[in-house]
């Protein structure tokens, strides 16, 4: 049986249900990649997610969650004192801004013991790792992740990266660049938003994003453009969609990990990369129409 595994920082997320209530779910960026895979891929894959949570009762509905999802725990350690972050989500006009806690979380532990890291990713075929996953490890973390990346890839494993640039995670935005050049090196496919590298690296084109990552050795990169048309490149090909058909968001939480995991999914059971992308964008298209990170499964297909 394949394996899908998503690395990086599961939360607690909070949302409104309306005037003083907040709805309490699980989300975060890999996850919620983890999440929509497993709704598009076949039942002969299996979708795991690898993290690091604490020991306490918030910590234990993480993998209850997950398990009810039909997706794997197997790789999920545990910290003795730490536990997960949380977030809220703040809207207006369907557009989502972010307040974090997160500075006690355990899943800035999950690089800390290289041999660990090397046993969450043994027999997986496709790897998903994340920007906020190498932003929020240590700089010792974060060189172990690159190195079991590269390493992997190396393997033939499919190493997927996005580099979802959030600046308030990073020391500064150097650190961020440099750190993010050297794990799209080691990543197979590349999955970037041209207006976060926009301000990271300031190019000034999609155009720009696509050929500086082809530059550093991915073989397929994909440029998401906010909505607008997407262009991508694959071993030495690119094509651009076009104008795709847009609707107005009720919430743009996880719209872009909504559109990795429906993307990679098809990618990895064969489909020709136009095809993949076409999936990824019509599966965000639905999400933002969802209030919160994770819409049901059942309403994705």
């Amino acid at each position: 049986m394949s394996r899908f595994l998503s690395i990086g920082e599961c939360m607690l997320e909070l949302s409104g249900a309306g005037d003083d209530l907040w709805r309490m779910g699980i989300a975060g960026d890999t996850l919620n990649t983890a999440w929509y895979a497993r709704a598009c891929l076949p039942d002969s894959w299996q979708v795991a997610y690898g993290t690091c949570i604490g020991r306490d009762p918030f910590s234990a509905r993480v993998p209850a969650f997950l398990q009810e999802n039909g997706i794997e725990v197997d790789r999920i350690q545990t910290h003795p004192t730490r536990s997960v972050g949380l977030y809220a989500i703040s809207l207006v006009e369907g557009e989502r801004s972010f307040a974090y806690w997160r500075s006690a979380s355990a899943a800035r532990t999950l690089a800390d013991d290289l041999e660990q890291l090397e046993t969450m990713t043994r027999e997986a075929q496709v790897i998903h790792v994340s920007g906020i996953t190498l932003a929020i490890l240590p700089p010792e973390g974060r060189r172990r992740l690159i190195e079991v990346m590269t390493r992997r890839r190396a393997e033939g494993v499919t190493v997927s990266l996005d580099p979802n640039i959030r600046p308030a995670l990073w020391e500064d935005p150097d650190t961020a660049a440099e750190i993010l050049t050297q794990a799209a090196r080691a990543a197979t496919i590349l999955l970037p938003s041209f207006d976060d590298e926009k301000a990271c690296f300031g190019d000034a084109t999609p155009a720009a994003t696509l050929a500086r990552y082809a530059a550093l050795g991915a073989d397929t990169v994909i440029v998401k453009n906010g909505g607008g048309a997407i262009l991508a490149r694959h071993e030495g090909q690119s094509f651009e969609t076009g104008e795709l058909a847009r609707v107005t968001p009720v919430d743009t939480t996880g719209a872009g990990d909504s559109f990795n995991g429906a993307c990679l999914a098809a990618i990895a059971t064969g489909s020709p990369l136009p095809d993949a992308v076409a999936a990824g964008h019509t599966v965000a298209s639905k999400v933002v129409m969802h209030r919160g990170a994770l819409m049901p499964m059942k309403e994705i297909a």
